[in-house]
């Protein structure tokens, strides 16, 4: 009985000498009552945490993210949803192992759950107690899998699982919302109610959603992070159908970290007026010409879908699943040092910064959600691919984390973007750009070219015009497709960058930013969409009165 009780207690000094010691008590953080039951219960863990016969967790987290959100949404003119929610999720992830060879599996390791509201220190270190229970234990049936999964296995580069970071401190104030609601819902009521001017319209909506997100973070490493950010998006779109029965939509949007910069109420309705002309002149303008090949001018919103697509995707440093030989899970996952944009192109990712142009970023951060300080980083060097973003699970050549472990509340970090800046050694003015396409058609004697303002899903060109080479009229058409709008187009057919960068703010998947100018290929192939044409309604709308 007496060596059982010794051995017992051996076990427990093992589990306890195993896990680094939490960073030296902080007294601003003991102030903060979420911080200080999650470090409370974070040091009981420690030190309390290990069954029978089953390693003791090398790791330890515990994550809080605080919401505060308010979304409505409208359709002609009218509420149709209105909601304010308030909310904690806790993620709790426990490693069993070591660095080098773990119990994560693939993506999810860790358990979410809802945490309470209230800052009752015994409420929220139960409900932390409680997750870091189920943790652990799906932790040590995980490892047992992996091990009897990597005895089936050649692995041809061998990598750790878990890259070491050192222990990050970060005390900042929380997120709270700083804009009144009620105008902006007001003012989405007045923009979508604008459909009465267009009978031809069929759907006028509009969303807008504020959030304020408060996050804590401490590990058993010793990193303590206490943050907040803001987001404001404002959105609004409608549908109509060609004669010939086509779909088409438009939309505008304004989404910001700083509410100073929403938009006033004359600007918003002046825009979503534009927008809803332009679908009446998409609804009656021309197909796209059934095949083309030549000069396509992409301005700056329209290049920053197209960058966050083909170049954002595929810088990620996303670990293959288990056994897979590749570097990474992107298309540029074999490019490493090799040529990927054209020379006079360069990307690079920085978290630290926070506005461009005077406007606010989406994507800045200090701290990535797993604890490591955001880095700025070189991605593409005068065309050349010398570095991916990376989280805490290492992939080949990059055994060490950049800071860029992005995660939603509900989810677990993976390695993504903040804010991508795409640079060039030589640019040309928009008009220098336009006059560029034009001397293109007239060499290959083509009678027009193509600027694309706007895209959609897929990539897909929504405000598309043709410009004809012989007077540089722009003429608005519809229907068209890209053929090959991909990787080898941005390597091989890329020739010219505009003066013109703009920012543009993403909230998909994680908040990000893209820095980004006017673009110029020499040729892509458009094709006109083969797309099914939807019967008309059989019947008019209801009619629109000018008293209502």
């Amino acid at each position: 009985m007496k060596t059982r009780l010794l051995g017992a207690l051996l076990l427990l000094l093992v589990a306890v000498t195993q896990l680094p010691a939490v960073a030296a008590e902080n007294t601003e953080a003991q102030k903060d009552p979420v911080l200080r039951a999650m470090l409370e219960e974070l040091h009981r863990s420690q030190s309390r945490l290990k069954l029978d016969n089953v390693a003791a967790p090398y790791y330890i987290e515990y994550r809080i993210m605080e919401l505060d959100e308010y979304s409505a949404e409208a359709a002609f003119g009218s509420l149709r949803r209105e909601n304010r929610i308030q909310s904690r999720i806790l993620r709790v992830v426990v490693r069993v192992g070591d660095y080098k060879q773990d119990s994560s599996i693939g993506r999810g390791e860790g358990l979410t759950n809802v945490a309470p509201l209230d800052n009752d220190n015994l409420a929220l270190r139960h409900a932390l107690w409680l997750a870091t229970d189920r943790a652990y234990k799906q932790a040590t049936e995980n490892f047992t899998q992996k091990q009897a999964q990597l005895k089936q296995l050649t692995i041809e580069h061998p990598l750790d699982d878990f890259a070491r970071v050192p222990a990050v401190e970060r005390l900042a104030a929380t997120a709270r919302l700083e804009a009144p609601t009620a105008p902006y819902r007001d003012l989405l009521l007045e923009a979508t109610a604008l459909y009465r001017r267009h009978p031809k319209l069929e759907s006028v909506e509009g969303r807008l959603r504020f959030q304020a997100v408060s996050r804590y973070l401490v590990t058993s490493e010793g990193a303590i992070v206490r943050d907040g950010r803001n987001s404001y998006q404002l959105n609004c779109g409608g549908s109509t159908q060609a004669e010939d029965g086509m779909r088409l939509e438009r939309g505008i949007q304004e989404l910001t970290s700083n509410a100073k910069e929403l938009p006033a109420r004359e600007a918003w309705l002046k825009r979503m007026a534009d927008m809803l002309d332009s679908l009446e002149q998409m609804r009656i303008a021309p197909l796209a010409d059934e095949e083309y090949r030549g000069p396509v001018l992409f301005r700056p919103s329209a290049a920053a879908d197209v960058v966050s697509t083909l170049v954002g995707r595929n810088v990620l440093g996303q670990r293959p699943e288990l056994g897979k030989p590749a570097r990474t899970t992107g298309e540029w996952s074999a490019e490493y040092k090799s040529r990927v944009l054209p020379p006079f192109l360069t990307v690079k990712d920085d978290p630290a910064l926070n506005s461009f142009g005077g406007h606010a970023l989406l994507g800045g951060y200090a701290v990535d959600d797993e604890g490591v300080a955001g880095q700025p980083i070189t991605l593409v060097d005068q065309g050349r691919l010398v570095s991916y973003l990376t989280s805490r699970q290492p992939i080949r050549d990059f055994p060490d984390s950049n800071g860029h472990g992005r995660a939603l509340p509900f989810s677990w970090p993976e390695a993504a973007y903040s804010t991508l800046v795409v640079s060039a050694t030589e640019t040309l003015s928009p008009a220098e750009l336009k006059n560029k396409l034009i001397e293109i058609c007239r060499e290959k004697e083509l009678a027009y070219g193509y600027i694309v303002e706007t895209l959609g899903v897929r990539l897909r060109p929504r405000l598309l015009y043709r410009v004809w080479a012989k007077d540089g009229r722009e003429e608005l058409v519809r229907g068209a497709v890209f053929g090959e709008l991909d990787t080898r187009a941005l390597r091989s057919d890329l020739l010219a960058a505009g003066n013109d960068a703009t920012a543009d703010n993403s909230a998909d998947p994680v908040p990000q930013s893209v820095i980004v100018p006017s673009l110029l290929f020499e040729e892509l192939q458009v094709k006109r969409a083969n797309d099914s044409k939807d019967k008309l309604p059989e019947y008019p709308a209801p009619a629109l009165s000018s008293a209502n």
